[in-house]
């Protein structure tokens, strides 16, 4: 458990206090990908506006961030942003090609390819920092969310040079040649665990690390290629921010979740593929937990949905802490409408 930071306006929040094991008036509430596609008002600000610019012009990111928090009451705004933008404020030539994902010009495939991996500082994101305090500043009790890819995630995407559905070169490389692999990912822990510690000391009062892929890894794998470098990222802010949540994710990752958690975390999140109850069961009772709606479920009659959700509000009960989330994140078509009376029904629980 976290020491509160009794200063921050945020401290009371219920998101707060589910986060370091305490009594909450309420469950809290937020989705991931919240800010996005699902939302008109979201389309209409970002009609014209590439992905990468809309996330580095720090007006249009704290409209974007506010938009479902003023339409779903939810209980966290999460940062927009994308893993790969400390990626880009480091040098790398890369882009979020629209349908596809991120796409890297030059995959890293070599020692030689380190070089162009240095150390990301501070005022190379000062857009970051200045995005969070404007933010920070309209949502007053409300907690940001800061968040970034955790660094196996990051490596999949600059091996691979886009998106993968196998992770092959990935794999190849933290088997064929574990040195680089591991030279590669401590390079990455550095920039993730800097982009965090911007997000935080601009006033972001949470922050989640995103492994979206580490799902596709054994339990072995994981442990010996990817764990150390997650592990880095997350005590090192803790040591730069000891009063700051950390929540650690994956998709997929039922099978490692005992080990996410003991890299360093007041938060485990859960994928839908696992009950809470089980989440709990496999991690101890020793944290928090968030989730764990499947997406699709958001598309089911609303009778269907309502008892989904409150046998999830029920679970997370038997939890030390419960923030109630989906087990990934909102799906483009989802109609806003649903979330919303989401929202009220978990505040109503």
């Amino acid at each position: 458990m976290t020491s509160p930071d009794l200063s921050s306006p945020t401290s009371t929040s219920p998101l707060l206090l589910a986060a370091r094991q305490q009594p909450v008036p309420r469950t809290p509430v937020w989705f991931m990908r919240q800010a996005g596609r699902s939302l008109p008002e979201y389309r209409k600000a970002r009609e014209g506006v590439p992905m990468l610019e809309a996330c580095r012009t720090p007006e249009l990111v704290t409209e974007i961030t506010l938009q479902p928090v003023r339409r779903h009451g939810v209980d966290a705004a999460i940062f927009f942003s994308d893993i790969v933008v400390p990626l880009q404020a480091v040098g790398l030539d890369l882009d979020i090609v629209p349908g596809v994902g991120p796409v890297v010009a030059e995959p890293v495939r070599t020692r030689a390819d380190l070089d162009r991996l240095p150390p990301l500082t501070p005022d190379m994101v000062p857009d970051i920092a200045e995005s969070v305090r404007l933010l920070v500043a309209e949502l007053g009790p409300t907690p940001l969310i800061g968040f970034a890819g955790a660094p196996f995630t990051l490596a999949s995407y600059l091996v691979e040079g886009g998106p993968s559905k196998n992770h092959e070169r990935t794999k190849a490389m933290m088997h064929g040649d574990p040195q680089l692999w591991h030279d590669l990912c401590a390079r990455l822990a550095q920039i993730a665990g800097a982009f965090l510690q911007v997000q935080a000391g601009a006033g972001a009062s949470v922050v989640q690390l995103f492994d979206s892929w580490a799902g596709f890894l054994s339990r072995a794998d994981y442990l010996r290629y990817v764990e150390p470098h997650s592990r880095r990222v997350l005590a090192g802010f803790a040591e730069a921010f000891p009063a700051v949540p950390r929540i650690h994710f994956g998709v997929g990752t039922g099978e490692l979740l005992t080990s996410m958690a003991e890299a360093g975390c007041e938060v485990i999140g859960v994928d839908y593929r696992v009950s809470l109850t089980d989440a709990v069961e496999r991690t101890g009772g020793r944290y928090a937990v968030q989730g764990n709606l499947d997406p699709a479920l958001l598309f089911a009659p609303w009778e269907a949905l309502e008892r989904r959700v409150r046998e999830i509000v029920a679970e997370g009960r038997r939890a030390p802490g419960h923030v109630f989330n989906l087990g990934h994140g909102v799906l483009p078509s989802t109609d806003p409408e649903v979330l919303t009376r989401v929202v009220e029904l978990v505040h109503e629980l």
